[in-house]
């Protein structure tokens, strides 16, 4: 009887070999595992795969570099818009850019896992977001109220926009027409938002505002 239960295909879209491994066998692992995984190193084959294959979710991993975590983050958008039902989960480098993602997606995300989470924590949140009820909506207000509360000013945005396509703080002053003080406090009032200590975190806050978007439905077509 056991054995005419239908499996439920799960794509993993990642790159990194040796986590691909280490994702399998957390599947292999599971007892009576309801998914069926299945494994892409880029969106391009998943979107294909997808046309021929009814997926339930979608597990996309983001990228340590920074121009590859960027395309990965548009990547999210075209997904919540073609494949609106699907599960999606993202598995973020480390805790500090989970929590930027859980904070400031402005998408609909049924996990934001951690790579840096011990091995039982991973496995434990990874398996609650294929198996749990989803509550969409409910996840999409929570995330809209946790974007509201950090409170960006329309400056604070413009100047992370800015830092994303790589202005220095003397050329911001200059396009905003501000003095330079004005937008190193500006920037520290987002760090302290935001709860980043470096420039570096600051500059994963900037890309997750500019390219995990809503999106329009009608701006995205299905790559194939």
């Amino acid at each position: 009887m056991e054995n005419r239960i239908s499996k439920r295909n799960v794509a993993l879209v990642e790159k990194c070999v040796m986590s691909t491994i280490g994702f399998k066998g957390l599947f292999d692992a599971m007892p009576d595992c309801r998914h069926t995984l299945h494994i892409f190193s880029k969106p391009s084959t998943f979107y294909k795969a997808a046309l021929k294959t009814p997926f339930s979710a979608v597990i996309f991993s983001l990228s340590a570099l920074r121009t590859e975590r960027r395309t990965g983050l548009s990547s999210l958008t075209e997904l919540a818009i073609n494949y609106p039902h699907m599960r999606r989960l993202v598995i973020a480098d480390d805790d500090a850019e989970a929590r930027l993602i859980s904070a400031l997606s402005p998408l609909p995300l049924d996990g934001v896992i951690s790579k840096a989470s011990p091995l039982d924590v991973l496995q434990d949140a990874l398996f609650t977001s294929l198996n749990s009820a989803r509550r969409t909506t409910e996840r999409t207000d929570n995330l809209w109220e946790l974007h509201q509360n950090c409170m960006l000013s329309p400056t604070e945005r413009e100047i992370l926009r800015f830092m994303s396509n790589g202005y220095s703080m003397p050329q911001i002053a200059v396009q905003l027409e501000r003095n330079i003080k004005t937008i190193r406090a500006h920037k520290f009032n987002v760090m302290s938002k935001l709860g980043v200590s470096s420039d570096a975190g600051l500059l994963d806050a900037a890309d997750i505002l500019l390219y995990l978007r809503a999106g329009d439905a009608t701006a995205l077509q299905h790559r194939v």
